[in-house]
């Protein structure tokens, strides 16, 4: 057998599945309340972004047509100005501007639920089918079996 190329990846134990979805760590955005939670959530967004707060702020502008001052992006972010809880378009908009499919996941965890590419859905529908079939096909065992001992 020759020799490994080390610049080849190894296809059985190189390979990493991508991720299906993303989230912030529980540290990362645990606070005694839900708005504190979601102030720093955006904290962490706009602290990981390529972007600075007045480009971020500026696409939220032009996403919404309406002004979204930097330091309201501030307020947004700071767990002392709880008072200044982000509106759901201005969130829809700072999605839109970063990018960060985490806050959409931070909602949706709320309910169980998850945040996936629409790419993905057939397949989920594909799984979801399979589980039902081998479901059925269970109950047409214990059927058949139950018919041929007369139960």
């Amino acid at each position: 057998m020759a020799p490994r190329n080390p610049s080849q990846l190894d296809l059985l134990n190189d390979w990493v599945p991508p991720t299906a979805t993303v989230r912030f760590s529980d540290a990362l955005v645990r606070a005694g309340t839900m708005a504190g939670s979601i102030c720093r959530a955006i904290a962490a967004t706009l602290r990981e972004s390529e972007k600075t707060r007045p480009e971020i702020a500026k696409q939220m502008s032009d996403f919404l047509g309406q002004d979204v001052p930097k330091n309201m992006l501030d307020a947004y972010a700071s767990q002392g100005r709880e008072d200044h809880s982000i509106s759901l378009v201005r969130f829809i908009a700072l999605i839109h501007a970063t990018r960060d499919r985490r806050l959409l996941e931070m909602v949706a965890e709320q309910f169980g639920w998850s945040v996936i590419e629409r790419k993905h859905l057939k397949m989920i529908e594909l799984a979801q089918v399979e589980e039902r079939l081998d479901e059925l096909r269970r109950h047409a065992d214990a059927l058949k079996r139950q018919t041929r001992t007369g139960g």
